[in-house]
This record gives structure tokens, C-alpha cells and sequence, in this order.
């Protein structure tokens, strides 16, 4: 296994807190279950909604898109490692995106909103990039981030009134999930999930933009990797001060343009990819504002605060704790399970999440102390080197 360092350290606790986000918008969601309990008082529908609202705000796109990055920084120090050391990782990475597949339908079969099956088919994109220059990642990666499938979707519309924009094909699978979820059992939520809730997942990350989002960040975090940022010296520290300023500058027009021009376009064929490219990209900017921001007190305190350092353990675990944290939340929302989708508000949705965090940052803690790695990750490196020495 990689060496424990103070860039790897770093990057499981950037990592640990994306992974925080993750469960406080999946619980917010109550895991794609939306709904909003009627009944409440007033105080505290007031509350709910400035707690979705900053929710969304804050973590909303930011999380997954740093879970996306820090994935291609974890694909350069596997090829790194593995150069070093003489030995061509590209084929040992195609079995390890395979079996990324595998838990990923195990995830799929509780939760129908993973992300594992689309990093593990984009991840197999990235072998053939493995020795491609810098410029060639940073060119093919700023081209994906700006979306240019729906800018010329965009433009198209603009200069053909007639043109109207398809429906999602994810729309057709929502009705019938959504009835398993509210009123299926066990068994029929399974069965849901393998059938429709794959075919709603995977299309609306297509139509949602992620499908050049995802590669992008994966380029991205390759170069992070390359150029070491994640370690500190003079140039990272310059780096992300550079990030942290000209991304201030940059996320304000972007939230003015999301905020105000969409109440101006009526014409949906040029709304929806506007919807699309704007937001993303400004989730894009607002994300690494954040590692910025995150990099720099790390750096600054030599080894991090005791803030950033106490969630690595959790940001270790993130493949154990992200499928974990899916099987416990739909048991608490889903009709199967507690069904709780119907009495909780955004502020009590926050509150589940934590909860769900402090227990699993607990087992993580207590597991490293006695392991090298969590129960999945371990599942993972063995079947990656099976038939190898290392297994």
C-alpha cells in the first residue's frame, strides 16, 4: 500500500470532509426520496428552508466534484508508484475498475444514486492519458469542464426558434422508483433498484452533465498530483494562493449569472443547457476555492489543524463509509425500513447525518488502529492484486 505521507494525509482529510457533505446532502435528499412533511410550525419550516438553502449553497455539486478530483489524484499516485518501481499499472487499474463495477452494483442494489459505476467506466477512460503531457490534460480537461455539449445545445437553440429541447429519458424511470421507495418492501425495493432506479440513475448523470464533469476532475486531479501540490512547498503555496484568488474573482459573476439570467430566458431549449453549464462550472470554481482555502491552513499550521486532522480516518474508510452510509440512510427514510422520509424536515435530515457521521468516524478510528485499511478498501486491494504477489 502507498506509504503514509503528509500529502496522503492531507488528501484523506480533504477527502474525509467531502465525504461529510456527501451524507449531509444525501440525508437532506432523503437519499432521492424528496419530500417535504407537512404539519410542522412555521419556525421551524423558516428553519428548514435557510438549512436546504445553505446546504445546497455550500456542499451542493462541491462535494462530489472534489470526490471526483481527489479519484484522478489517487489514479496518478497508483501509475506513479507502480513506475517507480518499474512496473506498467495500466491493465492492474482496468481489473480494479472492474471490480469498482462489482461494488458498485452491491451499492446499487441498497442506494440508487451511486456514483461508483460512473468513475469506474470513466476511469477506464483515463488509461489511455496515462503518459500524455500536462498540457494535453489540462487542455482536454478545461475543454470538458465548460461543458460544450450544452453550449452547443445552446447556441443551437438560439439560432433555430423551432427547436425543441427532448425530455430526459431519466424521466420515465422517476414515477415508478419513487412508488418503490414510498411503498415497496425490502424485496421490491431491490428489485426497483436493479431495474428502474439504475436506468433513472446512470441516464440523469449522463443528462445532468456529469458525463464530461466527471473526466475533467479526473484530469484535474491527475495534474495535482504531477505538479504536487498536495505537498507543500513554495510553488504549491503560490499555487493555491493563485486558486483561492483568481477563483474569488471568478465565482462571482458565475453566481450572479446562475441567480439572474435564467428568470430572463423563456425558451426552454435554451434554458435547460444554461441550467446545466453555468451551475457547474460555478460548482467547479466554488470546490476549488475551498481545497484552496483547505491546503493553505494546512500548510500554514505544518501538518494541519487539529480541525482538518481529525476526520483522515474517515477519509481513509471513504469507500466503506460512502456504501455504508447509503445502506443505514435508506433504512431510516425508506418504507421498508423506519420511514422516516415523512416527519423529517432539512434540519432533522441534518441532524440524522451527523449522526451517521460521528458513528462511522468512531469506527473508522477505532478499525486504523487495529487495521491498515477498512473492510471494503481491503476487499478491493486483494481482488486488484489477485493472482499477484502483492494479493
Amino acid at each position: 500500500m502507498l506509504k503514509k505521507t503528509e500529502r496522503l494525509e492531507l488528501v484523506d482529510a480533504i477527502r474525509g470532509f467531502a465525504l461529510l457533505a456527501i451524507v449531509l446532502l444525501h440525508n437532506l435528499e432523503h437519499f432521492n426520496l424528496y419530500f417535504v412533511p407537512e404539519g410542522l410550525p412555521q419556525w421551524l419550516r423558516s428553519l428548514d428552508g435557510t438549512v436546504w438553502n445553505a446546504s445546497f449553497f455550500i456542499m451542493g455539486g462541491k462535494a462530489f466534484a472534489t470526490f471526483a478530483m481527489l479519484f484522478g489524484f489517487s489514479f496518478f499516485i497508483q501509475m506513479n508508484n507502480a513506475a517507480e518501481k518499474g512496473i506498467d499499472f495500466r491493465g492492474r487499474f482496468a481489473w480494479r475498475m472492474v471490480v469498482l463495477i462489482l461494488f458498485a452494483e452491491l451499492h446499487s442494489l441498497f442506494y440508487n444514486g451511486d456514483i461508483l459505476l460512473l468513475y469506474a467506466c470513466i476511469g477506464l477512460m483515463l488509461i489511455p492519458f496515462t503518459k500524455a503531457s500536462n498540457k494535453t490534460l489540462l487542455g482536454i480537461g478545461i475543454f470538458l469542464i465548460l461543458q460544450p455539449f450544452e453550449w452547443g445545445r445552446l447556441i443551437y437553440a438560439s439560432l433555430n426558434p423551432d427547436y425543441v429541447v427532448p425530455p430526459n429519458w431519466n424521466d420515465s424511470f422517476y414515477g415508478p422508483m419513487i412508488h418503490a421507495m414510498k411503498n415497496g418492501s425490502f424485496l421490491e425495493m431491490l428489485k426497483s433498484n436493479i431495474t428502474e432506479g439504475q436506468l433513472w440513475n446512470n441516464l440523469w448523470q449522463i443528462e445532468s452533465g456529469r458525463l464530461f464533469q466527471v473526466p475533467a476532475l479526473f484530469m484535474f486531479g491527475t495534474l495535482l498530483g504531477r505538479m504536487q501540490y498536495f505537498v507543500k512547498s513554495d510553488a504549491s503555496i503560490l499555487f493555491w494562493k493563485k486558486i483561492l484568488l483568481f477563483g474569488s474573482i471568478i465565482f462571482i459573476p458565475l453566481n450572479a449569472l446562475k441567480t439572474n439570467i435564467p428568470p430572463m430566458i423563456e425558451n426552454k431549449s435554451i434554458l435547460t443547457p444554461f441550467n446545466i453549464a453555468i451551475p457547474s462550472l460555478e460548482n467547479f470554481v466554488m470546490m476549488f476555492i475551498f481545497v484552496a482555502a483547505f491546503s493553505l491552513l494546512w500548510f500554514h499550521k505544518g501538518n494541519g489543524y487539529k480541525l482538518q486532522r481529525f476526520i483522515i480516518p474517515y477519509g481513509r474508510m471513504s469507500l466503506t463509509n460512502y456504501m455504508t452510509q447509503s445502506v443505514v440512510g435508506c433504512f431510516i427514510y425508506l418504507n421498508y425500513g423506519l420511514n422516516l422520509y415523512k416527519t423529517t424536515g432539512a434540519t432533522a435530515c441534518v441532524l440524522i447525518g451527523l449522526g451517521i457521521f460521528v458513528v462511522q468516524l468512531l469506527f473508522s478510528t477505532w478499525w486504523l488502529k487495529r487495521y491498515k485499511q477498512g473492510p471494503f478498501e481491503y476487499v478491493w486491494k486483494k481482488l486488484t492484486f489477485i493472482n499477484s504477489k502483492r494479493a
